[in-house]
């Protein structure tokens, strides 16, 4: 059973310009379970594709990230959830096909979601209940002593 040890909550603009504060601050709150660079690299990774989904695509005011940190047996590891509050997808299965883009006319490679997928261990994309879309992360970290 997952333990909780750590979480955190923060909600920003939909703006390009908060992309790479969400992935940095993101980053530095799962440096407290240490772990490795490439790992890091990974998390950065996905979390910039799902921000910027959502600034591109959502036609929402603002991004949601909740992320925790928890311990299970002998691994460690971080979820996210990054949540907008846009017009939610359409067709989910279709969005997660590699290559599928809404917006071809800005030369969008369609690749966001098989990205994070290569990057995180889980993904799960849902739509709010209300509106927006729900896209749910989890990355391990190597093993606890």
């Amino acid at each position: 059973m997952k333990k909780i040890i750590n979480s955190m909550k923060m909600e920003i603009k939909a703006q390009s310009v908060n992309e790479s504060f969400a992935r940095t601050v993101v980053a530095a709150f799962a440096a407290q379970h240490d772990p490795t660079l490439d790992e890091i690299n990974d998390l950065k990774t996905a979390v910039s594709e799902a921000v910027t989904n959502c600034i591109v695509h959502a036609n929402t005011k603002t991004v949601a990230i909740e992320c925790e940190l928890w311990t299970e047996a002998k691994k460690r590891g971080i979820s996210v959830k990054i949540i907008d509050f846009g017009m939610g997808i359409q067709n989910i299965e279709k969005a997660l096909e590699p290559f599928y883009t809404t917006k071809p006319d800005q030369e969008r490679s369609g690749m966001g979601f098989t990205v994070m997928q290569s990057f995180m261990d889980t993904l799960c994309v849902s739509n709010g209940t209300k509106s927006g879309t729900i896209v749910e992360m989890t990355k391990t970290f190597g093993k606890v002593g």
